[in-house]
């Protein structure tokens, strides 16, 4: 008998499909940031990156409007996220 004649038979292990794991902080940080509050934040931010963006020198930034929506995702956040981390 030789290495040519001898067949090796490997059962394919069975996979189990994992599930993926999902960050509930993502899922809720979008959520908050479809409110009607936070969206209405949004398109001031948008609306200011699109004026600063279309200048070529300027000194404004928005800062401010980065801050009033991180703050209303936050506060919108504290409300849920701790419960879904118990």
């Amino acid at each position: 008998m030789s290495l040519k004649d001898l067949k090796v038979h490997a059962a394919a292990p069975e996979e189990e499909e994992e599930e993926e794991l999902v960050d509930p902080h993502d899922v809720l940080k979008e959520k908050c940031t479809a409110t009607s509050t936070c969206t209405a934040l949004k398109e001031k931010l948008d609306e200011c990156s699109d004026r600063v963006n279309s200048k070529s020198n300027t000194t404004e930034t928005c800062y401010e409007e980065l801050i009033d929506l991180i703050q209303c995702v936050d506060h919108c956040l504290e409300k849920t996220l701790f419960s879904k981390l118990a």
